[in-house]
């Protein structure tokens, strides 16, 4: 299966999408995104074709681990799966365990769906869009919550590549991550009654702008959720790293909780609130055999880890909640 066809699923039910009003501009999108290369995309792609038949009984969404289960698996066909999914190192978001194969990802994702779940309304039926969504473990556990379509988006095709690899034991014909930046969406889509951006808007040079898409996707009276890093600080606090912030380079801002509400309420949003502020802990965040690069140990300062090795506050995240008038 070359890359083009991992989207044929997805043509093929577009029409009947929450993107269906714009099915030949995201045909056309993932038609160049299919011509697209990288430099693993074979490697990827054999991890793809490796991956064993296995019956699958049961799939849960609803648990910390995206879990599938078959009671007739080989160990020789685990062994299979694992090797194949390893090819796809670095698991970043998860974690999953796929027939007994435990992929302990860097980060445990469902400490961060905890926090939020509490405070999001029933899900049930809704269109979601995820922004930025990586390999796909939140939108699956989006549709265990009862969302009708979760359509995530996100432009790194290792991810793509991951979400295909659960995909295809879990089967989901309702959710699909698809490889794209949301400026390449609509303007003024208004298809969905819930926008997730997770950890994307201190990547973007623009917060309004950014915002201001956001906006564009959610129907009248939709939820957007919104999580960022923070610092402490006023409505005008925002710290701009000089190069990186722990050790990231794409970090051009990191705002406090009260600018994120300003510039939402300047958006257009309202009853724009934080429901959760955390500090992240290496518990959450860490080398595991599935992402064996550094992590947030070595993005900290040794000798202080109240502080970033770049000598900035540590990271700490906020989730807000605001809506899109009716």
């Amino acid at each position: 299966m070359g890359l083009p066809m991992m989207y044929a699923d997805f043509l093929a039910v577009i029409e009947s999408s929450p993107l269906a009003s714009c099915a030949n501009i995201i045909a056309d999108l993932l038609d160049e995104a299919g011509r697209g290369t990288h430099g693993d995309t074979v490697s990827w792609q054999q991890a793809l074709d490796n991956l064993p038949d296995i019956l699958v009984d049961e799939v849960d969404l609803c648990c910390d681990a995206i879990r599938v289960e078959s009671r007739t698996i080989t160990e020789q066909a685990r062994q299979q799966l694992q090797q194949a999914l390893m090819q796809l190192h670095p698991w970043r978001k998860g974690p999953f365990d796929v027939f007994g194969v435990h992929i302990d990802s860097e980060w445990r994702s469902d400490f961060k769906w905890r926090r939020l779940a509490t405070h999001l309304p029933d899900l049930q039926g809704q269109c979601i869009l995820d922004v930025g969504c990586g390999n796909g473990y939140y939108g699956w556990r989006m549709r265990g919550a009862g969302a009708k379509w979760v359509i995530g988006i996100d432009p790194t095709l290792r991810f793509i590549y991951q979400y295909k690899a659960i995909n295809r034991y879990t089967v989901d014909d309702r959710f699909f991550v698809l490889p794209l930046k949301s400026e390449q969406l609509p303007a003024e889509l208004a298809s969905f009654d819930s926008v997730f951006s997770m950890g994307v808007i201190y990547h973007r040079r623009s917060a309004p702008q950014h915002l201001q898409e956001l906006w564009s996707f959610l129907k009248p009276g939709g939820l957007l959720v919104l999580e960022s890093l923070v610092v402490r600080g006023d409505e005008h606090t925002v710290l701009v790293p000089d190069r990186r912030y722990a050790k990231m380079r794409n970090v051009w801002f990191v705002p406090s909780v009260r600018y994120l509400r300003r510039q939402l309420e300047r958006a257009g949003f309202v009853d724009a609130q934080c429901v959760d502020e955390t500090v992240t802990r290496a518990v959450e965040q860490r080398k595991t055999p599935w992402m064996r690069y550094q992590s947030l140990a070595d993005f900290l300062d040794p000798s202080d880890p109240g502080r970033t090795i770049e000598g900035y506050p540590a990271p700490c995240r906020a989730i807000l909640l605001a809506r899109k008038p009716s």
